[in-house]
């Protein structure tokens, strides 16, 4: 899998969540599921101090209020990590052992989230260096999180093995949460993070567990069911995300479901591009019911090329993740001024693989679906100046 819901262009990643999907994961071919509502803040409880939520706590080391760039430069440099205070303290967070010890913990932590980020990432990777520098560091950790996790369910070897690598990762990490010392090369980051924005530790969780799933579930028989588990490995990714990125004008809640629905779009699209990839790993990401309706046997999936009921089926799925895409889209413009380029170059360059799945004749299988360099640079450089303005 691809670090699902978080890189397009990237390897994969994926996770389910046994406990069914939360309330707006959406779902726009079943009646019984809601399509997100952007607009709608009756999700969650927002903090009575939280005017434009996503600020950090005092003692995290990024000050109150520090939403944006004092400037509102965009640099696309992420060397810079000192908060607009200057701050970067390191008081009073669990979990900073490295293995044999170390001088600066903490940052060689985010730097190996970074590396991460930065070597996987790709398109993600482009669109976070549009935030301002002091939040990058934390989108980063929280790919580094997804990325760690998936790689110990990802990363071949006999299923027992690769269970142990994934318990014993959450093993640490609840460990960190609890405050003990983690021997760990990129929670230090994740647990400075969580509690320097107050992250909701459920989302961390149900990520996990979605994660677990990819050990033994092979496919999804309806759309509600690829839905649950897209709950845990996209939709809670846009949980977590959210209170880093911030709002403007309304609290966190108010854009939760948007958030989260987008993630899902994000990952619908990794499941549509990746078919093949999937394919030759057992696994298929698309409903069963799908497959029927169209004709479509799992051996299908492994040919060299598609067919014609391989074709229609995905064209049929891309058509559901553009419903996706345009019920999620309005919630950018809840987010904080400075956090909307990212995210909106992240989202057209999702759609944009969907773009190049069409201009292929919705052959997923003969090669795989990337957006040109020069369509990124250009789509980043826009966003940049539409900040200028």
């Amino acid at each position: 899998m691809s670090v699902r819901g978080l890189e397009p262009n990237g390897e994969s990643t994926g996770a389910p969540k046994p406990d069914g999907a939360p309330t707006g994961t959406p779902n726009p071919h079943d009646a019984s599921t809601s399509t997100p509502k952007p607009h709608d803040a009756s999700t969650g409880t927002p903090k009575p101090d939280d005017g434009s939520t996503g600020t950090p706590k005092p003692d995290g080391g990024e000050p109150v209020g520090a939403t944006a760039e004092p400037d509102g430069g965009k640099p696309l440099d992420d060397t810079s990590w000192a908060e607009p205070g200057g701050g970067r303290e390191l008081v009073g967070v669990a979990g900073w052992a490295e293995p044999g010890g170390g001088g600066e913990p903490l940052d060689a932590a985010y730097r190996r989230c970074r590396a991460l980020h930065r070597r996987h990432g790709r398109t993600y990777y482009l669109a976070t260096m549009l935030l301002p520098a002091w939040k990058r560091r934390h989108v980063h950790a929280l790919y580094g999180f997804s990325r760690y996790a998936d790689d110990a369910v990802d990363c071949g070897g006999p299923v027992a093995a690769r269970e142990a690598a994934l318990r014993g990762f959450v093993a640490r990490f609840e460990a960190g949460l609890a405050g003990e010392r983690v021997a760990d090369p990129i929670l230090p980051a994740v647990l400075h993070t969580i509690r320097v924005f107050d992250l909701d530790v459920a989302d961390f969780r149900t990520f996990l567990a979605s994660m677990a799933m990819d050990l033994t579930v092979t496919d999804y028989p309806r759309w509600s069911d690829l839905c649950e588990y897209m709950a845990g490995s996209a939709a809670a990714i846009g949980s977590m995300m959210l209170p880093i990125l911030g709002t403007e004008r309304v609290p966190v809640a108010a854009a939760r479901d948007a958030a989260r629905g987008l993630g899902v779009a994000f990952q619908l699209t990794n499941f549509i591009r990746d078919v093949r990839e999937d394919s030759d790993r057992g696994r298929v990401y698309l409903p069963s019911e799908d497959l029927a309706r169209f004709g479509v046997t799992r051996p299908m999936l492994a040919a060299p090329t598609a067919n014609r009921a391989v074709r229609a089926l995905i064209a049929f799925e891309v058509a559901r993740a553009h419903e996706l895409y345009e019920a999620a889209m309005p919630g950018i413009e809840l987010l904080s001024r400075s956090a909307r380029p990212g995210i909106r170059a992240a989202a057209v360059l999702y759609r944009g693989i969907l773009d190049e799945v069409t201009r292929a004749d919705f052959d997923v299988l003969a090669r795989r679906a990337q957006v040109p360099r020069r369509r990124r640079a250009a789509v980043a450089a826009r966003e940049l100046a539409r900040l200028a303005w």
